[in-house]
């Protein structure tokens, strides 16, 4: 199969616009990704980029309780994934908070008009792998494309290492434990600048099924104001009926 891969730059004022185009042959859809370089010299927190930009270990990290009854129920009225449910809406919730855009490259900060995901999909032996799975904004079309990739993950073997760009979240979920905390597994040579976000059990009923969500997230790119953002933009997505 042919594939081909080209960059493009655009300048607008003033701002650097880069767009990745990929496709696979002229009869596949293809997709454009754009980001736009920071000044850090200009940005409010340039004093924060720099300062923790020399840390072994910039992330830091929060665990919070989700309340996530309506989007439960949502998801079994009309036969829907849970997990794909909460995955979407933790990918509308990120979008919507530009922080949750931002990543390091080479030194600098770009912002990516959009951030897709990179979750961990379990297998009926206990093993799991990687995957990539683009941002839609309807629920539908996301849902219809990310049970593709999860046929071909749960078919595979191996940890099956997407080839994908770095403005993704890295999901997992953990379904068996009602966790207080999570730590990563992390190579500190390799640069990585996305946010790492796990779902953990889901318990109680009714009105007040929860379930832990930890969040971890680069200290030069955000502090905990924006993870504050981000959780309560996901909690207000969690607690609407219906698709969103």
């Amino acid at each position: 199969m042919a594939v081909y891969k080209s960059n493009f730059i655009i300048r607008i004022a003033g701002c650097i616009f880069i767009a990745i185009v990929n496709g696979e042959n002229s009869n596949l859809k293809q997709y454009t990704t754009m980001k736009r370089e920071l000044n850090i010299e200009e940005w409010n927190r340039a004093g924060h980029f720099k300062f923790f930009s020399q840390f072994s270990e910039p992330f830091h990290g929060v665990t919070v309780k989700v309340n996530c009854s309506k989007a439960y129920d949502y998801a079994k009225q009309s036969g829907n994934s849970f997990f794909l449910v909460y995955l979407h809406r933790t990918l509308k919730a990120a979008n919507a908070i530009t922080a949750f855009k931002y990543r390091i490259e080479e030194g600098k900060v770009f912002e990516y008009d959009h951030v897709h995901a990179s979750p961990t999909i379990g297998r009926d032996n206990g093993t799991f792998g990687f995957s990539y799975v683009e941002y839609k904004d309807s629920f539908t079309e996301f849902r219809d494309a990310a049970n593709k990739v999860i046929e071909v993950v749960k078919k595979s073997t191996g940890l099956e290492l997407p080839d994908c760009g770095i403005n993704v979240l890295h999901c997992s979920s953990m379904p068996w434990l009602d966790f207080t905390s999570v730590s990563h597994a992390r190579h500190f040579e390799f640069a990585d600048s996305c946010p790492k976000i796990s779902f953990g059990k889901m318990t109680g009923e009714g009105e007040e099924r929860t379930m832990p969500v930890s969040i971890h997230v680069h200290h030069a790119l955000m502090d905990g104001y924006e993870v504050g953002l981000f959780a309560e933009e996901f909690q207000r997505l969690m607690s609407l009926e219906g698709e969103v």
